[in-house]
Parts: C-alpha cells; structure tokens; sequence
C-alpha cells in the first residue's frame, strides 16, 4: 500500500487591478510546468501564515509589496510532481514597480483569459471569479 502523499501549501495572489484585470505571470524555466500560465504566490515556509507567504513570495518574483490579503477560497490539486493546497487571496492594493525577478512574463487579463496554457490548479478559480462577475 503507498504511503498518501502530503500536501505542499501554497499561497497564491489574485491581484486585481481597479478595471478588473489579474494579474497572471508565466513558469520560470526549471519548473515543473515551466511557461505555464498561472496566478503568483508560493510554498509557505515553516511557521508562515498564508498572508505572510503570499506578502514574501511576491516581493522576491515581483519587486511588489502588498497591502492586506486574506484567504478567499481553498483548493486542492493534485500534480504528477506535487499535491498542493492552494490558499487564494485577493489582493486590491500593492505598491512598488513590477520587476520579473525569476525571468517570468507578466500580463494583466480581463475574463476570459487570451492567454495559454494554463495551470490546471487555477481553473476552478477562474470559474468562480467569472461566475462573480456574471460572464
């Protein structure tokens, strides 16, 4: 019988700017689904609430500091390379200037996305934010 395999937790930043538009950032080459299409945000670290791991992680991939954030949904998806518990948080207020620090692609994006592929962990998301906005 195979051990169960247990959950990496991840804080993932919607950030959504005044017209609406997420911002979604491209995988950085050496990642498992690198040039995937995905929201920002990354593992917490050992004794990290998810606010603080989301605050951590987009300032190292992004040069941004973000104002609050609190969890709106959680979801699980399960990879080939990992099971993750994704912690989404919708993020209305940032300050500094984007920099791409992992050598990633950046967009903003209005409902439905144009842009692919996407990973598959964050479609469920993007139902929801569609559904809330009547599209």
């Amino acid at each position: 019988m195979s051990t169960p395999r247990k959950h990496t937790e991840v804080a993932v930043g919607i950030l959504i700017r005044a017209d609406d538009a997420l911002l979604l950032s491209t995988r950085p080459e050496g990642k498992p689904y690198a040039g995937y299409w995905e929201f920002p945000g990354g593992k917490l670290e050992a004794g990290e609430t998810v606010e603080q791991a989301l605050r951590r992680e987009l300032h190292e991939e992004l040069g941004i500091t973000i104002g609050a954030a609190e969890v709106w949904k959680v979801t699980e998806h399960d990879y080939p390379h990992a099971l993750v518990r994704l912690h989404w948080c919708k993020v209305h207020a940032w300050t500094g200037d984007f920099e791409m620090r992992e050598g990633q692609e950046m967009r903003w994006q209005q409902l439905p996305l144009e842009v692919t592929p996407v990973l598959p962990g964050a479609m469920p998301v993007l139902a929801w934010l569609a559904e809330e906005r009547g599209l």
